[in-house]
């Protein structure tokens, strides 16, 4: 069984802005602001990911911060889990 990664839904879109990141999603629409900073690109989320593979340079606690964030967008469906191959 292959392990399960993560991608932004194909209806939802993020832009880089000044605060962080901003979600779009069009099935909505919904907005999400996300005050992640620099800590994430926007382009992250443009291809399938291990749930713990993060932009190196990362503290701990910044790794465990944006694990919850990355729950929270899957759970508002914005992020969707599907097998890494």
């Amino acid at each position: 069984m292959a392990a399960a990664g993560i991608k932004l839904h194909p209806a939802c879109r993020v832009r880089q802005e000044g605060f962080g990141l901003l979600f779009y999603d069009s099935r909505g629409p919904r907005l999400l602001f996300a005050e992640t900073g620099s800590l994430l690109p926007a382009d992250f989320f443009g291809t399938v990911r291990r749930k713990d593979e993060f932009p190196e340079g990362l503290s701990e606690r910044q790794k465990n911060t944006l694990r919850s964030f990355l729950a929270q967008l899957i759970e508002k469906g914005f992020l969707r889990e599907q097998p890494i191959c």
